[in-house]
Parts: C-alpha cells; structure tokens; sequence
C-alpha cells in the first residue's frame, strides 16, 4: 500500500463506522433516486451535459474502484478492467474515457450488471473499512472515503437534473414521480438587507469537509452592498418576458444575446405557452408554472440580463458568502422529495434573508477562479476541480436537489454561463 499525505481538510470522523455508516447512507441515496425508472429510462442520453443515470450509477462506484481499492487493497482484481474505460469522466491521469457524448449509445454493461457492479463494489469497500489499519484510516484512506462519499452526493443531484431533461425531451410528458407540488401563496414583498463594506475572510476553515476549490481561507474586501431579501419569483421574471426581454439586445452581454438567437431562447428551460397560459416540464409531470414559485433554470446570460433590466445587478460570490455565514442551513433541498423549488415565503423571526439555501442554486457575477494560493490536491484527485477554472461562473447556495449534508456556505458549484438544465436561479444586488 502506499501513502500519501491526508487531504486538508480537519474534524471529520474517520473512524470505521461512522465512515461505512455514512458511505452505506449515499449509496443508498442515489438508488432511491433511481427507484421510480423504468429500465428504458435509465440509458436515455437526451444531450451532451446530461449522462444517463446508468452512467452515474457505474460512474460513482468506478471512484470508489479507482482511487481507493485499486490503491488500498493489496492483490485486489477490477470486476471489468473495460468499465476503468466506460466509467472515467474526466481523469487523464486515471486513463483514456469514452467519448462523452456517447454514453447513451450503448446497452451494456446492462442496468443490472452495473447494479451488481455497485454489490461488489460495496462489499469490497465493508472490507477494506473493516481490515484497514488505523493509520491509513486517519489518514489518507478515510479522506479518500469522505471525498468519494461528497463525490457521490454530486451525482445525486446530476442524476436529478438529468433524469429531469432527459425526460424532458419525450412529448409524452413521462412523469418521475407522482408528487404533489403544494400551490404557493404569493412571495413575500422584496426587501433590500444592507451589509457593511471591509475586509472580510472567504472560503473554508478546514474544519469538516470541502472541496479543494473552497481553499485557502482568504480576506477579501467587500464594498457596502444591498442584497435581495429573496430569489426572484416566476412571476417577476414574466414581467422581463412580457416586456420584450429576450428582445432588447441592450440587456445582454454580447455572448449571451448570440447564444439566446442561436438557441432560439424565449423563456427559461422547460417553459411552453398554451392558449396564453405558461406550462413547464417538472418531475411530478408537465403543470402550469406557478407564479408564486422561486424562478429555476434560467443561464447566468439571462439572470444577467435580468439583473439589468431591472438596474441592479448579480451579487459577487464574496457578497453572497458573507451574507450566508449569517443565515441559519435550512431550506428545501434534496431531502424534501419534491425536487421542485417553492416559493418567496416571510421570514423566520430574526432571519434576514430567504432561501439562501435549498430550492435553486444564484448565479453570480464571479467568474470561477482559484482562490488565492489555491493548489491541486496531489494524485489523480487533483483533476477534481482545479482544471476547470476558467470559462465558467459561480453560483451558491444549493437547490432542491442538493443533499443538506453536502451544502455549507463555502460551497461554490459552478457551471458554463449558457447551462440551463441545473436548478439555477436569481438573486438581486446592489452598491449600497
């Protein structure tokens, strides 16, 4: 076995059951969320970003395989020395990958191989949990569990996403799940909440899990600012629609408005107009858009130019981070079921601000970079995050596919800026 230095991040338990209790609580996770396909289902690909959920399902597990079995367990054999090849996202140092845009095109492994595949994978992790000596499960073996854990709750809410579009794309309206989506009673009067300038400290302390894009824990300065007291209601992005929105080039940044023509954009993702009224595509099936429920799916090119239309503009992601510290971590996320955002609802006694966690993911007007002294963690695992900072914006907060254990104020997702297909949604700021 060989051993490297622990991943940099403190106070996270790596004793062995708390590790497989937590590891045996994520894979159950992602089949629940795979439980109401059909067998069709699982190997629709309806484009490139959206893999089918049978690639999650193997995708997840070959982690697991990779960078902690293959590594830590001595003797051990693949199950399929082919699956290193069908199940590789993006690890150039694991090895080659199969061409992305084609994983809906092949039928095998079958969805119950790659099920099995998980079985033995499972059974391989018991082990090594179970037999592991101590040092390397303090160190570098139990980090190695805790990110492959995190790693799996990330696909837990892809395979959301996913499933959601590539149902999305069937005329027949496939319903999910049979969820009733409560009827929201209109959003609570937008306040603006003022918050002091000055040096503040970003980014993760190294107590309990984060990813490496969190690190290191830095000051920034932040100019006073005025952030919305809630994200923006479908209701209020209608307004910007009936108002020629998608019209006035004035509104868009340059790519965003060849973007918006190329892709022929109206409306957000998933919305249709029928006899005057808009309807959208949902997991609980095709329903009339409720005008009182947060705005979801929507590109950083639109909240863009939203945010101007209504002369304000998209907070930074330092504004956003240092408003959260101050909010409680609740909202609707993952474990509500409904996988559906809710509504502008008042606010808590004492609590500023509204859904800052949960229901849809804010875009905001940073740009994904490295934080300063940001450095790759060593190994395969390095791929992780680093390489993708550029050509992409930075959105906070979770959504209401986001498991409550994976977000935390830190946290920073991030996406190209014309991505609809996530939960992503608005929230306003301003110079104060």
């Amino acid at each position: 076995m060989k051993e490297l230095p622990k991943l940099p991040f403190q106070g996270v338990p790596t004793d062995p059951a708390t590790l497989f209790a937590d590891y045996q609580q994520a894979r159950k996770v992602t089949e629940a969320i795979c439980a109401p396909l059909e067998i069709e289902d699982y190997m629709v690909q309806a484009m490139t970003d959206a893999s089918p959920a049978r690639w999650h399902l193997g995708h997840v597990t070959w982690f697991f395989e990779t960078f902690i079995l293959k590594e830590y367990t001595p003797g051990y054999k693949p199950v399929n020395d082919v699956y290193a090849y069908l199940f590789n996202s993006y690890y150039n140092s694991a090895g080659p990958q199969f061409y992305r845009p084609h994983r809906g095109l092949i039928s095998r492994p079958t969805v119950k191989q790659v099920y099995d595949y998980r079985k033995q994978i499972d059974e391989h992790m018991a082990d090594l949990i179970e037999t592991a000596p101590p040092h390397l499960m303090e160190g570098l073996v139990g980090s190695l569990i805790i990110l492959g854990v995190n790693h799996e709750q990330q696909h837990q809410e892809l395979l959301v996403t996913d499933i959601k579009y590539n149902l999305s794309v069937n005329p027949l309206h496939p319903v999910y799940q049979k969820v009733n989506i409560p009827s929201l009673p209109p959003a609570a009067p937008l306040r603006w909440v003022h918050f002091e300038g000055g040096l503040h400290t970003i980014g993760h302390d190294a107590q309990g899990f984060a990813f490496d894009n969190e690190w290191p824990r830095h000051q920034a300065y932040v100019a006073p600012f005025l952030l919305a007291s809630r994200p923006v209601t479908n209701a209020e992005f209608m307004e910007f629609i009936e108002a020629g929105g998608y019209e006035r080039v004035d509104l868009w940044l340059s790519a965003g408005w060849r973007t918006m023509k190329e892709q022929g954009w109206q409306a957000p993702l998933y919305w249709e107009k029928h006899d005057g009224l808009w309807w959208h595509h949902t997991m609980s099936g095709f329903l009339p858009v409720d005008q009182n429920a947060l705005l979801c799916h929507v590109s950083y090119y639109e909240a863009d130019a939203y945010a101007r239309w209504r002369d304000k503009r998209l907070p930074t992601e330092e504004e956003w981070e240092f408003a959260a510290l101050r909010q409680p971590l609740q909202g609707n996320l993952l474990e509500s079921g409904l996988y559906h955002p809710l509504g502008g609802t008042s606010p808590r006694a004492g609590q500023e601000l509204e859904h800052m966690f949960g229901d849809v993911w804010e875009w905001t007007k940073s740009a994904y970079l490295p934080y300063p002294g940001f450095q790759p963690l060593q190994g395969s695992v390095g791929e992780y995050n680093g390489k993708f900072m550029v050509n992409q914006m930075v959105l906070r907060g979770g959504s209401c596919a986001t498991p409550l254990s994976h977000i935390r104020p830190t946290y920073r997702n991030f996406f190209p800026p014309d991505a609809r297909w996530q939960f992503s949604g608005v929230r306003l700021a301003d110079d104060a």
